[in-house]
């Protein structure tokens, strides 16, 4: 029996367990840290890291995306989620199974990412891909509440996210833990970085750098109509002498384009597209903007954070929970508030230096939390939740209660 719950499985079901993405990093960090502790994990995803796919005590099991769509593959992920749990029950009672959110229904422990219910503000663009994503997000609020209704525990990545769960879905707080997201490899900038990054993205020394990241979708999610808003507003005053680049891609970024060309503003606004070397476009920049109508953690605002960053950010994203009282100037009450926007911009501006020390030690405070002590505190939770095998595994005690 000692050698069985020791070494019981853990099956741990995610669209990605890789570095290119906030829930997919969470996801590795897991399965990197249980591997760490020797404990044998299957992962059932679409894309996994080579060196997971390696691992002696990792079964990997890939799962193809049905004609290459995120849509179809979700139906897949649940289905071969469903059967590798099962199999694993069968041979080991005392298996661990996570899932995430609504990718597959399972009375397990659940990784709560993002809220479906909270966001369903009407998508603009064409009527076949509104109808898509309207199909989407109707199976998406649908197996959501399955999912974490069902659910034995639920790790939410912000207190916002644990909100949510309660009001949406009527999960009993008892139930939820909040888990802060980590971080790695995100440190402060040097001299040499800075200006070899500000090299590649041709912007001279005399020029300050706003960044914005994010996907510019139909959705408007992320805000960018809104920077968009306060950078016409800006640019009309002589004094502001700070431009901006996006990063990111999305059906939306032809149609911004055009919008940036009708306003004359070519030479202030770039849009970079897509992009996986965000870190050294945050070398280069001086602020990050992130007007988010709904955010239920906000990775790249930690990221900017811990490279010494300024990040401007709405008040209701859960990154937000790690901002103390002092930050408050750089925080949005209201999204949709475009001269407020504006204010707090000019505000940072006149203050830059200022807000640059205070975000460097902000950045020290949060570079303190890796990706690893994420992961060791969710599975702390889960033996906590779980007396004898936690005895048995030499389990952590370090947690974080909602």
């Amino acid at each position: 029996m000692w050698n069985q719950v020791k070494t019981a499985p853990w099956v741990v079901i995610a669209a990605g367990f890789h570095q290119k993405g906030g829930m997919d990093k969470a996801n590795h960090a897991l399965a990197d840290y249980l591997l760490e502790r020797e404990i044998p994990v299957h992962l059932v995803t679409h894309s996994a890291d080579p060196v997971l796919q390696k691992h002696p005590l990792a079964t990997v099991h890939i799962v193809a995306r049905p004609g290459n769509s995120f849509y179809l593959g979700e139906f897949a992920l649940a289905a071969t989620g469903r059967k590798v749990a099962r199999d694993v029950l069968r041979k080991n009672p005392s298996a661990q199974i996570v899932s995430n959110g609504g990718n597959c229904v399972w009375p397990g422990i659940n990784w709560a990412h993002y809220v479906h219910c909270a966001w369903t503000a009407p998508k603009r663009g064409p009527i076949s891909y509104r109808l898509k994503d309207a199909l989407a997000s109707r199976r998406a609020r649908r197996t959501e509440k399955a999912a974490f209704q069902k659910a034995r525990i639920i790790i939410s990545n912000s207190k916002r996210t644990t909100a949510e769960l309660v009001k949406y879905f009527g999960v009993q707080p008892d139930r939820v833990h909040t888990v802060y997201l980590g971080t790695e490899g995100w440190g402060p900038i040097s001299p040499e970085e800075r200006a070899s990054a500000r090299k590649l993205l041709q912007v001279t020394e005399d020029r300050p750098l706003a960044a914005f990241v994010g996907a510019l979708g139909y959705d408007d999610r992320k805000g960018f109509d809104v920077l968009f808003g306060a950078w016409k507003q800006l640019c009309a005053k002589p004094e502001w002498d700070v431009d901006l680049v996006a990063a990111g891609s999305g059906p939306a970024v032809p149609a911004w384009q055009s919008q940036i060309k009708a306003a004359g503003l070519e030479q202030r606004i770039r849009l970079l597209g897509f992009t996986e070397d965000v870190k050294t476009l945050l070398a280069a920049s001086d602020v990050l903007v992130s007007p988010v109508r709904y955010e239920s953690y906000g990775l790249n605002v930690q990221e900017a954070i811990c490279r010494g960053i300024p990040a401007v950010v709405t008040a209701s994203a859960g990154v937000a929970e790690q901002y103390a009282p002092e930050f408050a100037p750089l925080l949005l009450p209201n999204a949709e508030n475009i001269q407020d926007l504006v204010e707090r911009l000019l505000g940072w501006r006149a203050k830059q230096q200022h807000w640059l020390a205070r975000f460097q030690r902000f950045g020290e405070r949060l570079r303190n939390r890796s990706w690893r002590d994420t992961a060791a505190d969710f599975v702390s939770i889960v033996e906590h939740q779980r007396p004898a095998e936690s005895a048995a595994l030499g389990g952590l005690v370090r947690y974080s209660n909602s």
